[in-house]
């Protein structure tokens, strides 16, 4: 008998060492890699960051599956959740140290048929540290790390912290994770304002949350939701009579997920997400890591206005679907023999389609693959309609004619004198088309839009005046270079520098590229900053060159501000997910002077004919404004239509055509004026109307002091000489108030707000007030204190702080 006692003392005492043995072997990190007390009190959970508007509005956010969450505080989380949560996944949560052995015991002894063991300390080690192996022996490893893992969570967090991280970091099925996105995604609103059976509903999916997903498991889901009512009557959280009632009520769902669609002006979060991680390079975390838009959490202020934003937008959805009746009106796209003219543009585009590299994948011909081209098949295409979509019946040949046939735009907004960007539309439809046309990569041929800087240069370097004499005549650059290239549009009467501008004379403008010469404009350009080097031929002064509407906005803020050259910016502060600052932006970095105050200012009141006048006329009077400042732009057969104009406080600039540059509107009544200043009038005439912006219509360019008894609007309007219009390529007509501005329906504008925090929003009004302003979700109030662990000697120090 005692040699059996004595033989069950070793076995046990040496088990006993070897588990001692192994959890200090796990502690070490001899078994795997295990987080520092570091890791521990800042836990390093995926979250993703935001792109916020200037007045704090959250635009939309950047995330990787794992990384879409949002995270909240204790105090926002409802009480329903939490007694919901404790009462079905950790009875004893309060009272344990982040083991709970009876209910390892139980789980041990049943082998999980009465639930699990684990804590909800337990899973949080688990969510943030380690993913579940289906291997037993490996599992066995991380179930020792997890409990190791506890007790360190235990020591260094209150509960109340425990169970937020916890409910920030558990998935919730459709790749959602967090309860503010399940809360957002599920109910529609905040985690702070889910009812009892709401927080039963998201509570019962932690258990397997694909089988009781609500959205496509309800009968499961609700049964679900009952067992976690039920288990809040057992730890008195409710009344068995408050149960009964909730449990026959159904499920209340209001299901929308967020995607990249969902959000403030989408073509611009595309290109800030670009920027963004090109700044992010340049730093590093306090840690010597680098920073990932995807998952650090950061918080991106931007200078946009999201009421601009959504005028731009509407203006958009205002003139696009006139021009595209207008289009689709033509004979050769009615009758398809455009296509004809451009067969390997359909097949470059069929190729290069994700239906031709799946069926590929698949192991199909070439030939096979190309057959399915012409079979007719259910989907969804774009359509000007509230939706922006349409289901219908269609080749996918005939969907790709029916979407290469859409004209495409881009429209912008900026201060003229900070570079801030107010609003940023790049296409007319996001989820469709995801090239942005308003970047600084995408050009096309500017037009008559580069005569004011040719004009410019005249006045500054050659001494030319709004009144000064030029020709419109045929000019020759030598080796049978002409420009124009024909005469047909040539009067070759003698008009002032005014009346060539205010009705785009392209003879009377080639005439003033004789006497400023095309190197010496090519080197202006340059003096511009923007980045295309525009080549010195002599056809650039009449807008031969590719530029895109990035480069005409940086160009053209010279007018309204003062001189100086101010590249467009859009990115205000990046903070870290604590709210630390780890960049700030400056626009007078951007800023260049490159001509006087004074021609600025002649530039300015001269630049008034064309939108009183001429290509433009009539429209500074519709608009009520005492000063504003403009200039069409059309390219030859007609593939290519602008506007760029400004007021004091804005310059705004549009773009319309088709990517496909052979696709275009061909009648002459299409041009700049009458195909994209409309949608820059529509955009001002909301803004003027919208006092909360503080645009001021009866603002006035400021005069320099030197020319206080000089030229003013009215003696601009004295010298400007009637001219008849020109032909193809150059301005002409007169931009009526009622041409192409006809709708069959308010569309609105394609930006979708996110579901809104219910946090305090900073008011931001200005560069200055951005950098000061309080980061949003800053703490209000102090954070629970740090309770003191239980197993100080053995896994740590003492009562160790967070973000040391």
């Amino acid at each position: 008998m005692k040699r059996a006692v004595r033989i069950f003392w070793r076995i046990f005492l040496f088990g006993f060492g070897a588990f001692i043995l192994l959890i200090a072997a796990a502690n070490f990190g001899l078994l795997g890699k295990m987080p520092s007390l570091k890791d521990l009190e800042n836990p390093s959970i995926q979250q993703a960051s935001e792109a916020y508007a200037a007045d704090g509005t959250l635009m939309g956010k950047y995330y990787t599956e794992k990384g879409n969450r949002s995270n909240v505080k204790y105090r926002d989380i409802s009480k329903h959740v939490i007694d919901a949560l404790v009462a079905t996944e950790d009875e004893r949560f309060y009272n344990h140290s982040g083991i709970d052995f009876r209910s390892t015991m139980r789980a041990a002894f049943t082998l999980g048929k009465q639930g699990g063991g684990s804590t909800i300390t337990q899973q949080l080690a688990l969510n943030l540290f380690n993913e579940r192996s289906s291997n037993k022996a490996v599992r066995v490893i991380q179930k020792l790390k997890e409990w190791i893992i506890a007790i360190k969570l235990e020591r260094n967090f209150t509960k109340e912290e425990i169970i937020t991280l916890y409910l920030n970091a558990v998935p919730f099925g459709d790749n959602i994770y967090g309860i503010r996105n399940a809360s957002r995604t599920f109910f529609q609103k905040e985690p702070d304002r889910l009812n009892v059976e709401e927080a039963a509903v998201l509570v019962g999916m932690l258990k397997a949350n694909y089988t009781y997903n609500p959205r496509r498991n309800p009968k499961q889901s609700k049964e679900r939701r009952n067992v976690v009512i039920d288990q809040m009557v057992k730890n008195n959280k409710l009344t068995e009579a408050e149960a009964a009632k909730l449990k026959v009520k159904p499920i209340e769902l209001r299901y929308k997920k967020m995607d990249e669609n969902t959000g403030y002006a989408p073509y611009f979060r595309e290109v800030l997400r670009d920027e963004v991680k090109n700044i992010l390079k340049d730093i590093e975390k306090p840690d010597g890591g680098s920073y990932d838009i995807y998952e650090d959490g950061l918080k991106i202020y931007t200078t946009i206005n999201p009421r601009m934003q959504e005028y731009a937008e509407e203006a958009v959805a205002l003139q696009m679907p006139v021009l595209q009746k207008a289009l689709v009106q033509q004979a050769k796209m009615k009758t398809g023999a455009i296509w004809k003219e451009h067969p390997e543009v359909l097949e470059k585009a069929m190729k290069e389609s994700d239906r031709w590299k799946n069926l590929a994948e698949d192991g199909l011909s070439d030939k096979e693959i190309k057959a399915t081209f012409s079979q007719k098949v259910p989907m969804k295409i774009f359509a000007w309609n509230a939706k922006r979509e349409k289901d219908t019946v269609m080749t996918p040949m005939d969907s790709i004619k029916y979407h290469r046939l859409m004209m495409q735009t881009a429209f912008m907004v900026m201060d003229p004198v900070t570079g801030e960007v107010r609003a940023w539309v790049g296409g007319i439809n996001f989820k469709t088309y995801k090239l942005d046309h308003a970047n600084l990569r995408t050009k096309r041929q500017v037009g008559s839009t580069i005569k004011p800087l040719l004009y410019t240069q005249a006045m500054e370097d050659a001494g030319f005046d709004a009144e000064t004499e030029v020709l419109d005549q045929q000019q020759s650059f030598g080796k049978n270079q002409l420009v124009p290239a024909t005469t047909k549009t040539c009067t070759g009467r003698a008009m002032t520098m005014a009346s060539a501008l205010t009705w785009s004379r392209n003879c009377a403008t080639a005439f003033i590229m004789k006497q400023v010469g095309p190197e010496r404009f090519a080197e202006f350009l340059s003096k511009l900053n923007i980045p295309t080097k525009v080549d010195p031929y002599p056809s650039i002064a009449l807008g031969s060159c590719d530029l895109s509407l990035f480069e005409m906005m940086w160009g053209y803020s010279i007018f309204a501000g003062h001189g100086y050259s101010t590249k467009p910016y859009f990115i205000s502060r990046i903070e870290d997910r604590n709210g630390n600052v780890i960049k700030r932006f400056d626009y007078s970095t951007n800023r260049k002077e490159v001509v006087s105050e004074v021609t600025a200012y002649k530039m300015a009141i001269m630049m008034q004919g064309p939108v009183t006048k001429g290509t433009a006329a009539g429209m500074m009077q519709r608009l009520g404004a005492t000063e504003i400042g403009g200039k069409t732009g059309t390219t030859n057969s007609n593939a290519d239509f602008w506007f760029m104009g400004y007021t004091p406080q804005l310059l705004a600039g549009t773009w319309v055509g088709c990517d496909d540059r052979f696709i275009t509107l061909e009648s002459s009544t299409f041009y700049g004026g009458s195909v994209a200043r409309p949608i820059w009038e529509a955009f001002f005439k909301k803004v003027y109307g919208d006092k909360t912006l503080g645009i001021d219509k009866d603002a006035r360019f400021a005069k320099p002091a030197e020319m206080e008894n000089e030229i003013n609007s009215a003696d601009i309007m004295n010298i400007i000489e009637n001219v008849e219009p020109g032909a193809e390529g150059e301005d002409q007509g007169v931009g009526n108030e009622d041409d192409y501005n006809i709708n069959n329906g308010y569309i609105g504008p394609e930006s979708k707000p996110v579901p809104p925090d219910d946090e305090p929003k900073p008011v931001i009004k200005d560069t200055a007030s951005i950098v000061d302003s309080k980061p949003i979700g800053a703490a209000t109030e102090e954070e629970p204190k740090k309770k003191k662990g239980l197993l100080n000697k053995i896994f740590g120090k003492k009562d160790k702080k967070k973000n040391e």
